[in-house]
């Protein structure tokens, strides 16, 4: 892991947490490393490419760093990677996916994702994704042709689930323009 320390990889990375924390873990050869992204680092949609791209971003710096370890023989340092679901906060209020099939799939309370997480930790579980299901859809992505995923989108109505939230936005942003004068 010294070529973490000498080529500054991790700093680019963005994550200062970890740059701060790891080289004392290595020194004891203990810790945990957590890292929450989402379901939509794992599998994407329409709408919200950037957020997809920066959870798919620090789970690709997760598993670098968790191989990493492995290879230096670091047995003392564990790592969780947290996915969850839709997350009941209001960041992405709005969004929705096929009515259908939105009360299989509601929006999940912190709370629950909170244990769910400390539960994986706690056991040194080394990924948690909130509900189940996430485990299926990403294992399907991994087994199935891009078209197929598609079909599998348009029918949990998750190819544009973000669709009204982005609505939401925009009649937000143009309400605050015309408040403005802008």
């Amino acid at each position: 892991l010294t070529s973490y320390c000498r080529t500054g990889w991790w700093n680019r990375s963005g994550s200062h947490t970890t740059k701060a924390f790891l080289p004392k873990m290595l020194e004891l050869n203990h810790g945990h490393i957590v890292t929450v992204a989402s379901s939509l680092g794992l599998f994407s949609t329409a709408g919200v490419e950037d957020y997809c791209a920066s959870k798919f971003g620090a789970i690709g710096f997760h598993e670098s760093l968790s191989h990493e370890l492995k290879a230096s023989e670091k047995d003392g340092i564990n790592m969780t990677l947290v996915c969850p679901y839709l997350v009941d906060t209001g960041m992405f209020k709005g969004c929705r996916i096929r009515k259908e099939i939105e009360p299989f799939l509601p929006p999940l309370k912190p709370e629950f994702c909170v244990k769910q997480a400390m539960r994986a930790i706690l056991t040194d579980q080394p990924m948690i994704c909130t509900p189940r299901i996430v485990y299926m859809v990403n294992f399907m992505k991994s087994i199935l042709p891009f078209e197929a995923i598609v079909c599998m989108y348009r029918f949990l109505g998750a190819d544009k689930c973000m669709y009204p939230f982005l609505a939401q936005r925009k009649e937000a942003m143009n309400n605050n323009e015309a408040k403005n004068g802008i």
